[in-house]
């Protein structure tokens, strides 16, 4: 009898001790019963989602650049996967991105302004489900002729066999407005319409004496050509290019220089547009805060992996925007205080 009145008493022993250990469920958790915040909850994990990007051709920049920064997106996120996808380009890509046939894309802003307003080069109708996350780099605007062309400044050019890029091109829009700002145009050269690797191998072969390009720095095509021609690029006038950037936003103004070209022997100012990164105007919004989100706080490590990461910067983000900013981009850049 003793030894159940003992079992009986160590049980009633041990249930006092777990009411008196148990936290009243009317108190926050906090020492000696004191009130504190409860910690938020952990939001759930966002199920992972796929999209799509089109970038440019598989040899050109805007592909290897696009895959750099899936890996990012993917590795920061942890939910949202891009698959990438050559492409003919600027114009291409708006248009994917028009018929829902694209969620991001990479494309010049001049042209996402053409596009936006269905203005100047673009023939079809306005894209109005685009929208910007961010711009990526400089596009910039050169002109190339050979060393014994005599063309010393873009007024030299008049008369001369010039490529002014592919006919319906963004290069083309560039070279005209450019033209235009010294009061030229195409009637006032030989022209000839040629993407900046034909242009290369017709200077070679002595068929034309210069040409227009845009692009990141370097370009393959010109850095090729200075290897074998001796070859040199014509800087614009200041007032040129304010110019520009009176009548078109979408323009800055950039230096370029032998960092960038080994032939060059002195600074060249001239403008540039930017590469962009774009996306459905209806892309949920936290996806487009957390894709901006990535691309900036993962700079180091894209950096590595590709060039192009080096202008990757809050501030450059923002630069000569030529289309809305996507309500989740904003969200992101507002909180960083860039805008």
């Amino acid at each position: 009898m003793k030894r159940y009145l003992l079992i009986a008493t160590i049980f009633v022993f041990i249930a006092v001790m777990v009411c008196a250990c148990t936290p009243d469920p009317s108190l926050h958790p906090g020492q000696n019963g004191n009130q504190t915040e409860a910690p938020e909850p952990a939001p759930p994990p966002r199920n992972a989602v796929r999209l799509t990007m089109d970038t440019g051709a598989v040899s050109g920049t805007y592909y290897p650049y696009g895959g750099t920064l899936a890996l990012a997106i993917h590795a920061a996120t942890g939910y949202i996967k891009i698959n990438v996808n050559p492409s003919g380009g600027s114009v291409e890509n708006i248009q994917q991105i028009a018929g829902g046939l694209a969620d991001l894309a990479i494309a010049q802003n001049d042209m996402m302004e053409y596009a936006y307003n269905g203005s100047d080069i673009w023939n079809e109708e306005p894209v109005k489900n685009m929208a910007t996350l961010m711009s990526l780099y400089p596009e910039v605007c050169q002109l190339i002729v050979a060393g014994d062309s005599g063309i010393m400044s873009i007024d030299g050019m008049k008369g001369k066999r010039i490529s002014i890029g592919a006919a319906g091109s963004a290069i083309e829009a560039n070279a005209l407005q450019i033209l235009a700002a010294y009061g030229l145009t195409k009637d006032d050269l030989l022209v000839q319409n040629l993407g900046f690797d034909d242009a290369a191998a017709a200077m070679k072969d002595n068929e034309i004496d210069g040409f227009f390009v845009t692009s990141g720095l370097p370009n393959t095509a010109v850095l090729n050509l200075s290897t074998s021609l001796d070859i040199r690029m014509i800087a614009m006038a200041d007032n040129k290019i304010n110019n520009l950037l009176e009548n078109h936003s979408f323009y800055s103004k950039t230096t370029i220089t032998e960092r960038d070209y080994s032939f060059i022997t002195e600074p060249i100012n001239t403008v540039a547009v930017q590469a962009t990164l774009i996306a459905r105007a209806d892309l949920d919004e936290q996806m487009a805060y957390d894709i901006v989100k990535a691309i900036i706080e993962s700079k180091e490590g894209i950096m590595v992996a590709n060039a192009k990461g080096v202008f990757i910067d809050p501030k450059f983000a923002v630069q000569a925007i030529s289309v809305g900013l996507h309500p989740g981009a904003k969200r992101y850049l507002k909180e960083i205080d860039v805008l």
